[in-house]
């Protein structure tokens, strides 16, 4: 599912419901009778290594294996070529592993959340997630090669005969140069199947075993 993207304020989306409209609240569909799967296509790629949080509270990454978080960023931003350089300034997001029994991680293997700022003080970077020390992350970039390859791997493990989709608000045409990517997507890797959905400002799917609110997410529900 995700979030209502119309409106310039909240309030100001209109929810249709047997009949009624809405001006908040939450309208859902209890769907029975046939399997129902999901595709989360987070549309980013890890760049760098992993890191178990050493030190951290609240939302803030305090330590990475042991050192100051900002100075892994800085190491990391040292390390790359300008191109991926670039991508870390503009879209920079660290990905939370969600099975920490594995022992190598790829893409998909994370919940993807943004890098909201660092302080140069203490070190440390702040994220849009609650920190647990132990926790595994790694860093992550955006781009449209990124989503593109993560929804086409994606796709090429699934199945539907239909499906509804919801993505970001942020995607489209400000990501990708061309307007309607993921259902052009969707329409060659799963064939003409019934499809609708909607642009969002915040995505609803599933990652391993936790359900969670996404952005420049695709997040698909695919009917058998």
């Amino acid at each position: 599912g995700g979030l209502a993207s119309a409106a310039a304020r909240p309030g100001g989306n209109r929810l249709l419901v047997d009949g009624r409209i809405q001006a908040e609240g939450a309208a859902g569909v209890l769907v029975g009778g046939t399997p129902v799967h999901t595709v989360v296509s987070q549309g980013c790629r890890p760049v760098g290594e992993p890191f178990v949080i050493t030190r951290g509270s609240r939302n803030f990454v305090e330590e990475l294996g042991g050192r100051p978080a900002l100075d892994r960023l800085r190491e990391l931003a040292d390390q790359v070529d300008d191109s991926e350089r670039e991508l870390l300034q503009r879209g920079l997001q660290i990905g939370f592993v969600v099975d920490e029994h594995r022992t190598e991680f790829g893409r998909g293997d994370f919940l993807v959340r943004n890098v909201l700022g660092a302080d140069r003080s203490s070190r440390a970077i702040a994220v849009s997630e609650q920190v647990e020390v132990g926790r595994t992350v790694q860093f992550h970039v955006r781009d449209a090669a990124a989503a593109d390859e993560d929804l086409r791997e994606l796709l090429a493990r699934a199945s539907g005969e239909a499906a509804l989709v919801f993505t970001c608000n942020g995607r489209g045409r400000a990501l990708f140069g061309e307007p309607d990517h993921d259902s052009g997507l969707i329409a060659e890797l799963l064939g003409p199947i019934p499809t609708a959905g909607m642009f969002c400002a915040g995505e609803l799917g599933p990652v391993g075993r936790r359900n969670a609110l996404h952005a420049y997410t695709a997040s698909l529900a695919l009917f058998d």
